[in-house]
C-alpha cells in the first residue's frame, strides 16, 4: 500500500508539499497540485481520514443517533439531518441505540471518538445527568425528542402529552366515551406523557374508565395487532381507540378489519406521528401530526452552530403536536 512518502518521491516534491495538496491549502501552487494529484492516482493512494482530521480539526461528518434507523419514524429523521449537513458541505454517520442504555452509551462514544464535527442524539434510555455530561464534552450536541431543564437551546421535544390530550378529546367530540388506548410497552417519557394526556382528557370529560381499556405491545404494527386482539377478548363496550402511533394504528386496523368490524362506523381509531403509512391505509388515518423532519432539521443546524461556537437561541424548543383529520374517526350516535 502506498505511503504519503511514496507519493512525494514519486511527484518530486516534499512531504509537507503533499500534505498541503491533501488538506487544500491556499499554499499549495498550481504545479504541485497537478503533479501529487497525478501521483496520488497512480500508486492508488487514498488520504488517512483521520489524518485529514487532525490537520483539518474536522471530520465533515455530522453523528446522527437514533432507536431503529429501519423504522420509517426514524428515516424521517436521518434524511432531514443528512439534508442540512449536505447543505454545509458534510456527510453524517448514524447509530442504533434500540431504547436501551448500554447501545445507546456505546454508539454515542463511537460517534465522539470518530470526532463528528456535531451530534444529533435521540437518546430515550440514558439518564439526565449522563446526557449532561456528554453535552459538557462536545460542544455541538443537541438532544432531539428529549426535554433537560439543564440544557435549555440543545434540547428539541414535542409535547406528547398535547397529542394524546388531542387525539382522545377528538374521539370525545364524536360522540365516543368507550374510548381504549393501544399503548407502546417500551419503558420511555413518551409512553407515560401520551397515557396521562389519554387519561386526561377522559378526566376532563368526566368520563371513567377501567385500566383493562389500556393495552400495551411493541410499537409497531405487530404490537398493535396483539394489543388490539387483546381488548377484543374482552368483550369491553368499545367504540374507538387511540393509538401510540401509526404503526400500531396500522396493526389494529389490520385485527378489526379480520373481525369484520365496519369502519369507522362500527370502530373509530386516531394514531400519532403522521407518518407516510397514515395515508395509504384504508381508511385513510386520522392521527397526530409530530413534526419530526422540521425537528431534526433544526437539530442539525443547531449543532453545527454550537459546534463552530456560534451563539444559538437557549429557549426551550418544545413542538406542538396538530390534529390531521382523515376517515378512520366517524361520529357515535
Amino acid at each position: 500500500m502506498a505511503t504519503i512518502k511514496d507519493v512525494a518521491k514519486e511527484a518530486g516534491v516534499s512531504v509537507a508539499t503533499v500534505s498541503r495538496v491533501i488538506n487544500k491549502s491556499p499554499k499549495a501552487s498550481a504545479a504541485s497540485i497537478e503533479s501529487v494529484t497525478s501521483a496520488m492516482k497512480k500508486l492508488g493512494y487514498r488520504p488517512n481520514a483521520n489524518a485529514r482530521a487532525l490537520v483539518s480539526q474536522s471530520t465533515n461528518t455530522v453523528g446522527v443517533l437514533v432507536s431503529d434507523v429501519s423504522d420509517p419514524f426514524f428515516g424521517t429523521m436521518v434524511k432531514a439531518v443528512d439534508k442540512v449537513a449536505h447543505q454545509h458541505g458534510k456527510h453524517i454517520l448514524v447509530g442504533n441505540g434500540y431504547h436501551d442504555a448500554e447501545e445507546e452509551r456505546k454508539a454515542i462514544e463511537l460517534l465522539i471518538n470518530s470526532r463528528c464535527d456535531a451530534l444529533v442524539i435521540h437518546s430515550k434510555a440514558l439518564s439526565d445527568e449522563e446526557l449532561i455530561q456528554y453535552a459538557e464534552e462536545v460542544k455541538g450536541l443537541v438532544y432531539i425528542n428529549r426535554d433537560i431543564p439543564q440544557l435549555p437551546g440543545r434540547c428539541i421535544s414535542l409535547d406528547n402529552y398535547k397529542g394524546a390530550y388531542i387525539a382522545t378529546e377528538h374521539l370525545i367530540r364524536n360522540g365516543h366515551t368507550n374510548i381504549a388506548c393501544v399503548a407502546s410497552s417500551h419503558n420511555i417519557e413518551d409512553v407515560d406523557q401520551r397515557l396521562e394526556g389519554y387519561r386526561d382528557a377522559l378526566k376532563a370529560n368526566n368520563i371513567k374508565l377501567s385500566a383493562s381499556y389500556i393495552e400495551y405491545g411493541s410499537p409497531d404494527s405487530d404490537g398493535g395487532e396483539i394489543a388490539m386482539t387483546n381488548l377484543l377478548t374482552k368483550s369491553l363496550p368499545i367504540t374507538a381507540v387511540v393509538a401510540y402511533n401509526d404503526n400500531m394504528a396500522a396493526g389494529s386496523l389490520s385485527v378489526l378489519e379480520e373481525n369484520q368490524y365496519a369502519l369507522p362506523n362500527q370502530m373509530s381509531i386516531i394514531g400519532f406521528d403522521d407518518g407516510l403509512i397514515a395515508k395509504y391505509l384504508h381508511p385513510k388515518l386520522t392521527t397526530i401530526r409530530y413534526p419530526i423532519q422540521m425537528m431534526a432539521e433544526k437539530a442539525a443546524q443547531i449543532a453545527l452552530a454550537l459546534s463552530k461556537s456560534e451563539s444559538v437561541e437557549t429557549d426551550p424548543m418544545i413542538y406542538s403536536p396538530t390534529l390531521v383529520q382523515r376517515a378512520s374517526v366517524g361520529r357515535k350516535n
